[in-house]
């Protein structure tokens, strides 16, 4: 599976710390990631990562094109709520191409584990799943 992984600023050591947490499932997956994100997470657990721009670069934009093209199966995108900054990736059209090509996504921790507790099961192989149907 592709994973992609983007974090607004001040939720970057989250998505640091879930990544060295699930570095073992990660690590056996393909993983692209904004320009920051993917060099802070890269250098904190030495995962392999594809970076692309910085997301207020257009690393956002790029991501949400392999969405469209199908080659995202899995998105984490931590994103700060509270206080969003107009440099950080506006993350409404991300969401909204996940929900016409049926990518999983998770917005927050809590749901991230979950996924990835899925991914580690088996149970987010949902291509498999619609493709037999």
């Amino acid at each position: 599976m592709t994973i992609a992984l983007i974090a607004h600023d001040a939720k970057k050591e989250l998505m640091v710390q879930f990544c060295i947490a699930y570095c073992g499932i990660l690590s056996r997956h393909n993983l692209v990631a904004t320009g920051t994100t993917g060099k802070t997470i890269g250098e904190a657990t030495g995962l392999e990562i594809t970076r692309f721009l910085a997301g207020s670069q257009g690393g956002a934009q790029q991501i949400a094109s392999r969405i469209g093209c199908d080659e995202i199966d899995l998105l984490l995108i931590f994103r700060d709520p509270l206080n969003p900054k107009p440099s950080e990736p506006d993350e409404r059209a991300l969401l909204r191409l996940c929900d016409v090509h049926n990518i999983p996504v998770a917005t927050n921790i809590a749901t991230a584990e979950v996924l990835i507790h899925g991914l580690e099961r088996g149970d987010l192989d949902w291509r498999e799943i619609v493709k037999n149907s």
